[in-house]
């Protein structure tokens, strides 16, 4: 029951094969609902199951929707590639394919007309939130061959989040190598990040959650809530921020975040840019900086799921200011910047995926201020991952339907 209780309060919870989400307008809803499981955990009984999902029914986000779905810009094609994924989460692009992730732990290979699964993943923890999910080549991947991958393992009942690399040679991924795991691992279903970038230097980054205890978000003892830093393989940079703080995890880099699921590396300052889901309100976009401390909790521009104050303050001394955030929540997902020529009107601004918000997001910037954003495709699906490919256009990845999607000039 207490299960029950945490998967609303998240937003989503799955029954069958179905997953349900819950808007905005049904907090109060929510809210009711959870006190209700919470007052009931002893004699919860089979029809007031029946009755909870069916009202739950009525107020999931995944119900046929009056609104139509917006259409692409002007000029623009939205071309549908490939169809039929289940909760994919992470895309690149290698040897002319795509790659994809999805979520249960299956990775495939996308050649433009057919999918190929590819052979020799380690086991994910399909729990809650995590299981497989992002995927990442190395910056010389043509020479080395390597790619680098992350999501849960461990037991379902002490599960955090990992980094492996591996090289992949067809089909096959050969050499897996573990060369991260995030402390403490836990049953939590929630938050475990995971976004991986490279730097020019050729430092690794990736992402966690606060696994849904947002205090130890403050805690450099663990690894919850933070953004760390790594050589290529594995080991740690001497120039970690915390690397001779007593007590202190040396792979941090950042902390004080609460579940960033976007990551890009902007094209021209070579600075990382990310976004976190916040609570109720709050998702925020940063820019990380060596050591900085993002505020959560400590300031948020959000409130608990339940309606509860989580805290009275939007900033804190010794804390880093959001860039952008939103108020309500669009729960921020995939994140890169278009560099290209091929959509010149869009060159330099940041898209976004958006999971409640089912949009694709475009934030338009001068220099590191958003100065507006648009909102493509709304009401079309769950958006999860958004990259620029190889050539120029703009791929993105959806779920609920499961669908590889990409903009192009018309």
């Amino acid at each position: 029951i207490l299960s029950l209780k945490e998967s609303i309060l998240r937003d989503q919870f799955i029954m069958g094969s179905r997953t349900y989400s819950f808007t905005n307008k049904c907090a109060q809803t929510k809210k009711v609902y959870c006190t209700f499981i919470y007052r009931m955990k002893n004699t919860i009984s089979i029809v007031f199951l029946i009755l909870f999902f069916g009202l739950i029914s009525s107020c999931s986000d995944d119900k046929p929707s009056d609104e139509p779905f917006a259409l692409p810009p002007v000029g623009i094609k939205l071309d549908t590639l490939a169809t039929g994924f289940v909760q994919p989460w992470g895309l690149e692009f290698v040897d002319d394919k795509v790659l994809i992730t999805e979520k249960s732990g299956i990775l495939y290979a996308w050649d433009g007309t057919s999918l190929t699964k590819i052979n020799g993943l380690p086991t994910f923890v399909n729990l809650g939130q995590g299981g497989l999910l992002d995927v990442c080549k190395h910056p010389r991947f043509d020479s080395n061959r390597l790619i680098y991958f992350c999501g849960s393992t461990g037991t379902m009942s002490a599960a955090s989040t990992t980094l492996y690399r591996a090289k992949l040679n067809g089909s096959e991924l050969t050499a897996v190598e573990k060369l991260f795991q995030a402390i403490p691992q836990n049953n939590s279903g929630a938050h475990f990040g995971s976004r991986i970038v490279f730097d020019a230097e050729e430092k690794v980054y990736l992402s966690l959650g606060d696994r849904g205890s947002m205090n130890t978000a403050q805690q450099l003892e663990n690894h919850n809530g933070c953004v760390i830093r790594l050589n290529d393989d594995g080991s740690v940079p001497s120039d970690n921020p915390f690397v001779n703080k007593a007590g202190a995890q040396p792979e941090i880099w950042t902390y004080g975040h609460r579940n960033v699921q976007g990551m890009a590396v902007h094209p021209v300052t070579g600075d990382i840019w990310t976004h976190e889901h916040g609570p109720r309100g709050g998702d925020e976009v940063n820019i990380l900086e060596k050591g900085a401390n993002y505020g959560w909790p400590l300031a948020s521009f959000g409130i608990d799921y339940n309606g509860d104050t989580i805290t009275t303050d939007t900033f804190v001394a010794g804390t880093v200011l959001p860039r952008y955030y939103w108020v309500p929540s669009i729960a921020p997902c995939g994140m890169t910047f278009y560099a290209s020529d091929s959509i010149p009107q869009w060159k330099g601004n940041i898209f976004i995926g958006a999971l409640a918000g089912k949009h694709v997001n475009r934030l338009v910037l001068n220099q590191n201020t958003v100065l507006e954003e648009e909102r493509l495709l709304q009401n079309r699906a769950r958006f999860r991952a958004v990259k620029q490919g190889p050539d120029g256009y703009l791929y993105i990845l959806s779920e609920q339907p499961g669908m590889l999607m990409r903009f192009r000039p018309e």
